[in-house]
Parts: structure tokens; sequence; C-alpha cells
């Protein structure tokens, strides 16, 4: 074998065995910003970007969740009947719906 085929074969090898670049889910520099929002305790701010986080990706179950958790903490100190109560409840119940086994990561980036 010539050493030109022994590097192709090489190469072709690394370039098999490499991972793949998955591609970046769009829902998550909106859930980033959400979770930033919420850990300033900007609920509203935090909401607008959960909503947008679904709308960006409607497969995300962290992006309902966290939607749900933001339009709960909106409404916690209303009425114990108040319709975004509701909301919210709704908004949980699709996010394990989709993910069963979905954990929330509140953990701040480069952190432990």
């Amino acid at each position: 074998m010539s050493k030109r085929l022994i590097a192709m074969g090489l190469l072709s090898g690394v370039l098999l065995c490499a991972p793949a670049a998955r591609p970046q889910d769009p829902a998550s520099a909106h859930i980033e910003a959400g979770l930033a929002a919420y850990r300033r305790l900007r609920f509203h701010e935090a909401e607008r970007h959960f909503q947008a986080a679904v709308e960006a990706n409607p497969g995300s179950a962290a992006a309902r969740f966290y939607l749900a958790y933001s339009v709960y903490k909106i409404a916690e100190p209303k009425r114990p009947f108040d319709p975004e109560k509701r909301r919210a409840a709704e908004l949980f119940a699709q996010a394990y719906a989709l993910d069963p086994f979905f954990v929330p990561d509140w953990r701040i980036p480069g952190r432990p």
C-alpha cells in the first residue's frame, strides 16, 4: 500500500469515528435568557423568554416547564383558583407529557 492510501484510510477512519456535531436546540438561547431573568426575580421577562423558547421548539420539555414555573410565580400571590395557576398546571402537564423524566437544572452556568 502506498503512504497516500494509508493516510486516506486513517483520515477516513478518524472522520467516521469523530462525533457528529449536534445542531443546538433553537430554544436554548431563550431558555438561558429566561433563567437569567428568573434568577433576578423578573418573572414577566422570564415568561417572555420561555414563551419564545416554546415557540422556537414546541417539543422542548424544558421550555414548557420553565414557562409553567414563571407563569406560576407570577400568579402565586393571586387567589387560589386564578386562571393563570390553571394555565401553569397545564403547562407542567405538557412538559412532563413530552419528557416524563425531565429534571430542571437551575444551576448558574459556570458554577457547580
